[in-house]
């Protein structure tokens, strides 16, 4: 890959991470010092709303990618609506990334997968080649089988991510639960990123193989 091509990449991968994730974050926090949590969040979702209509307008469709963080955003607005006593408070993360996990295992039952669209999101751009190697790799079906099982794994690992959150909320002090919760989604999601280049890597090679 060209050194010209992989500056493109890393410009255009930070510019969606900055309007879809950073950017949100940021509001959301700074907001945080005047502002409720409520209404910070609400505030934040705004941003990837915004992108997303933009590129409704100018693509004529939504962009997957923004899509899937602004869910996020807003399933975290009603969690922010859920009160009762800590521990009930305590499950709202769970919430939402359990919610994300069976939206992607949901979309398993689409014409396409979410993971397809969240890899072209991250291609150079969809005028490019890149969207025809995804097109390509669809009609074949080890390629479709290569997106349907990355976006399985994603999936449940987010579902059984939020179960064992749950059942340890039951089980630990707020304390320690504060710490372990912490250290298992890093755990889950770092977990999970590293099979997904892996098998990625392991699947571009027989898709290629198979190609020839």
């Amino acid at each position: 890959m060209k050194s010209d091509t992989k500056r493109r990449i890393a410009r255009y991968i930070f510019i969606v991470s900055l309007v879809n994730l950073i950017a949100p974050l940021v509001v959301y926090h700074l907001m945080l010092y005047k502002y409720s949590s409520f209404t910070s969040l609400l505030t934040a979702t705004c941003i990837p709303l915004v992108d997303n209509f933009y590129h409704i307008i100018k693509d004529r469709k939504a962009d997957a990618f923004g899509l899937l963080m602004l869910v996020g955003f807003i399933l975290s607005l009603i969690a922010l609506l859920l009160e009762g006593d800590e521990k009930i408070i305590l499950m709202r993360e769970s919430f939402v990334t359990g919610i994300m996990g069976l939206i992607f295992i949901g979309s398993l039952f689409l014409s396409k997968p979410i993971i397809y669209y969240v890899a072209i999101r991250f291609s150079l751009n969809e005028k490019e080649n890149s969207k025809k190697v995804f097109e390509q790799n669809w009609e074949i079906p080890y390629g479709r089988f290569v997106f349907r099982l990355i976006t399985a794994v994603w999936g449940f690992a987010l579902v059984g991510e939020a179960t064992i959150r749950v059942l340890l909320i039951t089980r630990l002090s707020i304390s320690a639960f504060l710490v372990i919760s912490q250290l298992l989604f890093y755990f889950v999601i770092g977990a999970t990123i590293v099979w997904t280049i892996f098998y990625r890597r392991y699947a571009k090679n027989q898709l290629d193989h198979i190609k020839n």
